[in-house]
């Protein structure tokens, strides 16, 4: 039951970084694109880091390369599910899922909650082994994407012709999922142990489909494709360096 507490806790301090990324919104009206594209291009490199270095590779070595290959294949059909179910909107794709009455802010931030959600289950299933050391990078690398995360929703809402407090609060709404998920990833693997190497590649999965999908093809919409290609291999080397310290 620790392992679950602390695992919950966990996902929640790294979903509350959301609220610290978009503090700026209070100081700053506007922040140029290319360093918006560049920065969300350092949290995809993060999360790819994280997904096969916290994720892919523990699962690996615990369960094997066919229970791997299946838990990824999961997390992805998973993920491919819930966009098509929950309605929400993106930059590059558009208004996906069923129709809804609802406005766009509405609609971002429902799109924000399905890429949260395997953010908390992965840092969830990260201290489920009981390997604490490892559970902690993922929380602090999942942590410096949220931070990034929450700067970009505060100030497309603010663009959005939204009052700077909404968008703040908005920004920082986006981050409720994560505990949720950090508590359900936790406690199904610490109460079946045999199902550790399947949680780690489903979330893995989910976090692959997520950046694919969306994240890098958001940085690539606005011409700054260069720069969010260097923030993205700056990220990758900085969680793959993160990694390494805590191993």
């Amino acid at each position: 039951m620790h392992l679950i507490a602390i695992g919950t806790l966990a996902s929640l301090i790294a979903g509350s970084a959301t609220i610290f990324g978009a503090v700026p919104i209070f100081f700053v009206r506007k922040i140029p694109e290319r360093f918006l594209d560049a920065s969300m291009g350092f949290a995809a490199g993060v999360m790819l880091a994280v997904t096969f270095f916290g994720l892919i590779n523990p699962a690996i070595r615990i369960g094997g390369i066919w229970r791997t290959t299946a838990g990824i294949l999961v997390g992805m059909v998973f993920l491919i599910i819930m966009e098509k179910s929950v309605p929400h909107i993106h930059r590059v794709a558009g208004v996906k899922g069923p129709p809804v009455h609802l406005n766009k802010i509405w609609l971002f931030i429902l799109a924000i909650t399905i890429h949260n959600f395997p953010e908390g289950l992965t840092v969830g299933v990260g201290f489920a082994d009981g390997n604490i050391r490892a559970g902690i990078a993922l929380a602090v690398g999942i942590g410096i994407q949220n931070m990034v995360e929450g700067m970009a929703v505060a100030f497309s809402a603010f663009r959005e012709k939204k009052h700077v407090m909404q968008a703040f609060l908005i920004a920082s709404f986006t981050c409720v999922v994560e505990p949720i998920g950090g508590f359900l990833g936790s406690a199904v693997v610490t109460l079946s142990k045999s199902l550790i190497p399947y949680a780690m590649a489903f979330a893995a999965g989910a976090m692959l489909f997520v950046t694919s999908e969306e994240i890098i093809p958001e940085t690539h919409s606005r011409g700054h494709a260069r720069e969010a290609t260097v923030g993205l291999i700056f990220g990758f080397i900085a969680m793959m360096v993160l990694e390494k310290l805590f191993s």
